[in-house]
């Protein structure tokens, strides 16, 4: 009895599952996204790590298809937009502007994928940003920029 209780609250989790997904409109994704930094896989084998800036630039790391050098990318400003309702990408070079569609999956992740083409996705999972402060100095005491030996 316990087992078949347990059995069909496992069942109810994993089907309530993708019901949790929540879309993400552009006013939503920017709330969500801009300033903070994500680490990405998507459907390829690619994966990364970057930050979306207010203006649009993105700046970031980039393995294509998961093998090979990681590489920083910089994106210029612009290079994501609010259309309408919707955020696309617009890179030199590229003929067509994609659009996305977001999906917040969690408080730390979403989801993206090129409108219509659900199989190509990306997930993005916030990483905890950490600061940077100066080691403890004495009061009067210059910050030396030598190494502690």
């Amino acid at each position: 009895m316990i087992v078949a209780r347990y059995a069909s609250l496992v069942a109810a989790l994993l089907a309530a599952g993708p019901a949790v997904a929540e879309p993400l409109d552009a006013d939503a994704a920017r709330r969500f996204v801009v300033g903070k930094q994500f680490a990405f896989t998507c459907f390829d084998g690619t994966r990364g790590a970057g930050r979306i800036f207010a203006d649009g630039s993105v700046m970031g790391t980039i393995q294509v298809r998961g093998s090979g050098p990681a590489r920083s990318v910089w994106l210029p400003a612009g290079t994501l937009r609010i259309k309408g309702n919707a955020v696309c990408g617009s890179l030199r070079g590229i003929p067509i502007e994609p659009c996305f569609d977001l999906d917040k999956t969690d408080d730390q992740s979403f989801r993206g994928s090129v409108s219509g083409l659900n199989s190509a996705y990306c997930e993005f999972t916030r990483l905890n940003d950490v600061a940077v402060r100066p080691p403890r100095q004495r009061p009067g005491e210059a910050l030396s920029l030598h190494p502690i030996r």
